[in-house]
């Protein structure tokens, strides 16, 4: 579980994120939504520690995100794995190379060890005998699940996705939400996505927050944006799905 209490940024004297205080569930699908430039990027890089708050706090499982103490930012930063949304492969290695990537920066797993892992996490993302592959022989869909794989090399217990289905077709898309919501479910994992896609809101939000101007303006369920009576929010849903 994630926590933010009383959350309040500032960028050269405007205020961008303004007293929020939600909390982001295990196990669930935690969806932050939101017209841009309303500040939902914001929130998710103050939350994986890219940039420091003004006031409040963030924890992890009760730990707070402390930019004072490296040991125990390094700790939680550990427990964070993070789907961009380019996939942000390294083009000049292939899909093992890649996953294993993280491995090799943050353990001290020998090379048998590591592939083992490797092989685990393409496993669950459905990729198999794709090893020696680079990112320019497969296609976009295959490479955000590469991405997932990398992303939960490391055992996480934190997952952010942000906007997982751009540039994605309508059919591919889907497979990616459903396949992150099968590893939240099968890991345990705290997942937060920043997104767009009223799709993936529709379909797979257990836990949806919308920031309008700064501030937490509704928080509810899938089903609750189906019946909301919030203006903002259904202006926004109407101008999503247009």
């Amino acid at each position: 579980m994630i926590e933010l209490k009383n959350i309040t940024k500032s960028f050269n004297g405007k205020e961008v994120l303004k007293n929020i205080s939600a909390v982001f569930e295990q196990g669930k699908i935690n969806l932050v939504i939101g017209a841009s430039g309303h500040g939902k990027s914001v929130l998710m890089r103050t939350m994986v520690g890219l940039i420091r708050v003004d006031k409040g706090d963030i924890l992890y499982d009760n730990r707070i995100l402390d930019f004072e103490n490296y040991e125990k930012l390094k700790e939680i930063r550990r427990d964070i794995g993070m789907l961009f949304q380019s996939s942000a492969l390294f083009n000049s290695s292939n899909v093992e190379e890649n996953v294993e990537f993280p491995l090799k920066m943050f353990t001290n797993m020998t090379k048998e060890e590591r592939l083992a892992r490797v092989n685990f996490c393409l496993k669950s993302v459905h990729l198999e005998n794709v090893n020696k592959k680079f990112p320019a022989e497969i296609s976009g869909g295959m490479k955000k699940r590469v991405g997932i794989a990398r992303a939960i090399a490391l055992d996480i217990k934190y997952l952010f996705c942000d906007e997982p289905n751009s540039g994605l077709d309508p059919i591919t898309s889907r497979v990616i939400d459903e396949l992150i919501k099968e590893i939240t479910e099968k890991f345990k994992i705290t997942t937060v996505i920043n997104t767009h896609d009223m799709k993936t809101v529709l379909d797979i939000g257990e836990n949806i927050i919308f920031i309008y101007k700064g501030e937490k303006w509704w928080n509810g369920t899938n089903e609750m944006v189906r019946n909301t009576e919030n203006k903002e929010l259904k202006d926004f849903i109407n101008a999503s799905l247009v």
